[in-house]
Formats: structure tokens, C-alpha cells, sequence
């Protein structure tokens, strides 16, 4: 099982990484603020205006360790890999598979089950944390709704615009009765609809911050098992978009990225005060808001959970390692079928 390495995360403004011996140093105003080994981090994310010398960068690219400079929003800016990893044999074959109408229809059904009966889950544990007077009719009708759209996948195989359609028709339902779920800080921080590119509220800029953090760790996943992240099956090939990555990450936005989220505010670990619109209409998040959203993220990626298909406990982390493996080895015909990762 791949080791559960650390991502790095800079957030000040001015910050330079550089290479010392077989750390990485991070520098501000010319002083030596942390050191840590390479060999102990995974990836290195940049948010803001930070710069990295060209032997780090080097460096990392030989060593597998992805380097991604983010916007102050959160928005994936670019990113600094080495040469592409893997079997060629085995993205050849994702190539010939993701060509295949028959085969991309049975994944993309397997990941939208997946993310449905997911956000049931999300929706249900709601309900299961509130009081008796906090009980939401709205929301026992969307679980039931979620319910019947993944049984309408689950009975014939189907084209990939059907498929697409109930995936829509399922992300309504659960979005439509998201607010329900924040109990408080109502007046902050509600949800009218998803809005991106740039997030129009709090809530969304939240969610669109850790979107992108789980991006980044699908994209690595895939590339550490030799899968190519800009070719998927659900989501079609598109210039500049990790397709494949966004197919994987359909599987946890409901129980890392909306729960966490969803935790965050209800206990009020982020606030009103941590976000401001910009001139453009966009919200973003301050630097403090950001390093508590940060620091949240990595210690539920720390939590262990019981993955239902290898009957053992794995590091929240580490799934999107484990469903790129498991891709890969359906893929390479080792296995009879793509095992999504259903939440319990």
C-alpha cells in the first residue's frame, strides 16, 4: 500500500522554495521560516504569489512530487511535473477504453452510482446529527429521490448522455436541499446553487477551495499509478481539463469536500470575517480562513475508514490512490469490473 505522504501547503505572499541539500527550504523576507525532508512529502501547492527556485523544481519532477500554483480563490493555475510515469501499454488501453462507447458508459455508470449514493449518505448523516426540532421534509424527500435515480442506473446498461442526464438530475436534488444541512452562521453562509469561476458566496468559495485541493491529489494519484488524468469516461476530453480526475473525484466531493465543509461552518472553525468579495463579484477567502481550511482538510485526509472492496482500513488520503489502482487493474483486465468507493 502507497505510504501516506505530507503535501506541503504555502500560503504567504513573497514566500521562495528552494532546494538545500535534501530539503526544501521555504524563505520569507530573506529568512528561513521551515525545512522539510523531500522524501516525506507527496506534492507541494502554492496559493498566492510564491516562487520556487529551478533546482527545486527539477528536483520534484524527478522525484514524482507534483508542484501546483493555485490563484488566492483557490483557482489551478499550472502545475510542474516530470516526465509522464507509467506502462505505456496500460494508457494505451484507457485510450482504446475511453474511445469505446460500451466500456465508458459502464464506468461513468459505476462513478455516478457512486457519487449518488454518497451524497445519500451526506444527507442522511444530517439528519441523523440534528435535534428533534431540526428535522427537514425537503431533505427525507431528496434521499428518497437519490434513492430512485441510482435503481434507474442500476437496472439497464444505458447510453453515456442518459447516464449524464441523471447525474444532473441527482447533483439538483442534493445541491437543492444543501442549505438544510448548514445549521449555523445562516445569515453568512447559505446556498442558493452551485457558482464557480468565480464562487458568488461564502459557501461556494469553500467548496470550490476544496475541490481543488482534492484535485490535486486525484491528478497525483492517477499519475502514480500510470494513468493519464486528462483522458476520462464520464466527463469527455477537453483541452487543459483533468477529465479523469474529475470522473475519480466524483466519488469523495460528497463525503471530504461538502462534509468537511459542512463541518467547518457548523462549528464555526471559519467565520464571516475570513471572506470578501472582490471587484469582480468573486468571494475569496483570507489567508487565516485558508490555512484553517487547509489544516482541516489534511487531518481528515489522516482519518482511517473501511473500504468496502479490500476489507481493510485506509487513510482518507489515500482513496484516490486506491481507486486509481483499482482502475488500473480493471483496466489491465485483472479484475472483472471498476469497484467504486461507496461510503458506509
Amino acid at each position: 500500500m502507497k505510504r501516506l505522504l505530507n503535501t506541503l501547503f504555502v500560503t504567504t505572499d513573497g514566500a521562495y522554495l528552494h532546494k538545500r541539500g535534501e530539503t526544501v527550504c521555504v524563505r520569507i523576507d530573506g529568512e528561513a521560516k521551515l525545512s522539510l525532508p523531500l522524501h516525506t512529502l507527496g506534492g507541494i501547492v502554492c496559493i498566492g504569489h510564491i516562487t520556487c527556485s529551478p533546482e527545486l523544481m527539477g528536483t520534484c519532477g524527478e522525484r514524482n512530487i507534483m508542484i501546483s500554483f493555485l490563484s488566492e480563490n483557490g483557482r489551478f493555475l499550472a502545475r510542474v511535473q516530470g516526465p509522464v510515469s507509467g506502462n505505456v501499454l496500460l494508457r494505451r488501453e484507457q485510450y482504446r477504453r475511453a474511445d469505446d462507447e460500451c466500456t465508458s458508459s459502464e464506468i461513468a455508470r459505476a462513478v455516478v452510482i457512486s457519487k449518488i449514493a454518497n451524497s445519500r449518505v451526506v444527507l442522511q448523516r444530517s439528519l441523523r446529527d440534528a435535534s428533534d426540532d431540526q428535522k427537514y421534509p425537503p431533505v427525507d424527500e431528496a434521499i428518497d429521490r437519490l434513492g430512485s435515480t441510482a435503481v434507474k442506473l442500476l437496472e439497464d446498461p444505458m447510453p453515456l448522455d442518459s447516464i449524464r442526464g441523471l447525474e444532473g438530475e441527482a447533483a439538483r436534488t442534493y445541491f437543492g436541499v444543501f442549505d438544510y444541512l448548514i445549521k449555523t452562521q445562516k445569515e453568512a453562509f447559505y446556498f442558493r446553487e452551485r457558482s464557480r469561476r468565480p464562487p458568488r458566496d461564502n459557501m461556494n468559495s469553500l467548496m470550490s477551495f476544496l475541490y481543488t485541493l482534492l484535485t490535486h491529489d486525484t491528478v497525483s494519484a492517477l499519475e502514480a499509478v500510470g494513468l493519464d488524468p486528462a483522458v476520462g469516461f464520464l466527463h469527455r476530453d477537453r483541452p487543459g481539463r483533468p477529465s479523469l480526475a474529475l470522473d475519480i473525484m466524483e466519488e469523495f466531493r460528497p463525503m471530504i469536500a461538502d462534509r468537511l465543509a459542512l463541518s467547518l461552518v457548523n462549528r464555526r472553525q471559519v467565520k464571516e470575517s475570513g471572506f470578501a468579495a472582490n471587484e469582480t463579484g468573486g468571494v475569496l477567502m483570507d489567508k487565516a480562513t485558508r490555512r484553517t481550511v487547509i489544516e482541516a482538510y489534511q487531518a481528515r485526509k489522516r482519518e482511517e475508514i473501511r473500504h468496502p472492496f479490500l476489507g481493510e482500513s485506509v487513510a482518507v488520503g489515500l482513496l484516490p490512490h486506491v481507486q486509481a489502482m483499482l482502475l488500473a487493474r480493471y483496466l489491465r483486465g485483472d479484475i472483472d469490473g471498476y469497484p467504486p468507493f461507496n461510503w458506509k
